[in-house]
């Protein structure tokens, strides 16, 4: 696995107790809603970008 940002050489096993802890944290009807509102915020975090990158396109437009 590829060294990310801050997490340094993490594996297999990393994760599993990594998972587990948010498992025992949170309980397993908690974790899908955490996950719906996550993705949201993932859509709704891609949808301004295209919107700013739509402003800035016609931006450019208006400057040629």
């Amino acid at each position: 696995m590829k060294n990310l940002l801050f997490l340094g050489n993490i594996g297999a096993g990393e994760i599993i107790i990594v998972a587990l802890v948010v498992l025992l944290l949170f309980g397993g009807k908690k974790i899908p809603e955490l996950m719906k509102g996550l993705g949201k915020g993932v859509k709704s975090f891609k949808d301004g970008l295209k919107e700013v990158e739509k402003d800035i396109d016609l931006d450019e437009g208006d400057k040629k």
